[in-house]
């Protein structure tokens, strides 16, 4: 502090040579230099810092207000991203509530359509094992007669001899020959 207050003692006792120089002292010219600059630039800058801490002020606030509309917009937008996710849950929900229904009713239908098939693959088999049985029986029933037919005429071929045979051939043209009258 010392020096500062000597150089300003010391701003009196400079020589005039008679011509205009310049000082080199730099501790007693710096705080005079200085004080000049901050004084012209707080009277002249004033303004202009002035206006730019306003037009600084003016921005963050437009700013800030851009931000707070943004968020509103932002918040309402959420709300209605979160009603349509409700809503949709709801319908998946419906839409699971109704594939489950529909589910049960195709396996149920399934289940009677498979059930009707079987019954009637029943049937169709009981009336073909019915057919076959009454086709072998018919063909037991035909080699028997035959066999039958068979054992009778060499039973009769070997029993009839001709006189016979002639006698029941005769029986039986009489027996058609009445018959014939009665129906005439």
């Amino acid at each position: 502090m010392k020096n500062v207050t000597d150089s300003f003692v010391s701003l009196g006792h400079w020589p005039f040579a008679g011509s205009f120089g310049f000082n080199t002292d730099i501790l007693a010219t710096n705080p005079i230099n200085l004080s000049v600059v901050i004084g012209v630039l707080i009277f002249f800058g004033k303004g202009v810092l002035s206006d730019l801490l306003d037009n600084r002020k003016q921005r963050i606030l437009n700013t800030i207000r851009n931000s707070e509309e943004l968020r509103g917009g932002a918040v309402e937008q959420l709300e209605k991203a979160r009603t349509h996710l409700r809503k949709v849950e709801m319908e998946a929900d419906q839409f699971r509530v109704n594939g489950y229904s529909e589910i049960e009713r195709e396996k149920w239908n399934l289940i009677n359509s498979t059930y009707k098939t079987l019954e009637q693959l029943e049937n169709y088999k009981n009336e073909t094992i019915q057919f076959e049985q009454q086709r072998a029986i018919n063909q037991v029933r035909q080699r028997v007669f035959q066999q039958a037919l068979q054992g009778a005429l060499g039973t009769l071929s070997s029993c009839l001899n001709n006189e016979l045979h002639l006698r029941t051939i005769s029986a039986n043209i009489g027996m058609l020959g009445a018959m014939k009258e009665i129906t005439d």
